[in-house]
């Protein structure tokens, strides 16, 4: 079982910057692929970045060239580096991890409780 805590979020003006932690449990770690899904109120969840296990990574349109998504596999970390921030960014953000070895995973079996990000206009 593994196990993702999330951290980071907080209330932020349009143009700032946030920088998302998930502290995730387990020895595999370095084998899963990991992503940051979003969703905000009455809306649907929605992917925003994934890094596979070889460090490829994807982005929602809605966020390319603004959010950058790492790992740090020695210390079990994964981020997301969310900057210009825009108010529809708002929204609980939530940590997933993948045991598929396929890319893109098509489930992530293990997800975070949420950390909310608000950018105000």
């Amino acid at each position: 079982q593994v196990q993702l805590v999330e951290s980071g979020g907080g209330l932020v003006q349009a143009g700032g910057s946030l920088r998302l932690s998930c502290a995730a449990s387990g020895r595999t770690f370095s084998s899963y692929t990991m992503a940051w899904f979003r969703q905000a109120p009455g809306k649907e969840r929605e992917f925003v970045a994934a890094i596979s296990w070889s460090h490829r990574t994807d982005y929602a349109d809605s966020v390319k060239g603004r959010f950058t998504i790492s790992r740090d596999n020695a210390k079990n970390m994964a981020y997301l580096q969310m900057n210009s921030l825009k108010p529809e960014d708002t929204a609980a953000y939530y940590c997933a991890a993948s045991r598929l070895r396929g890319y893109p995973p098509l489930r992530y079996d293990f997800w975070g409780q949420g950390t909310q990000v608000t950018v105000s206009s």
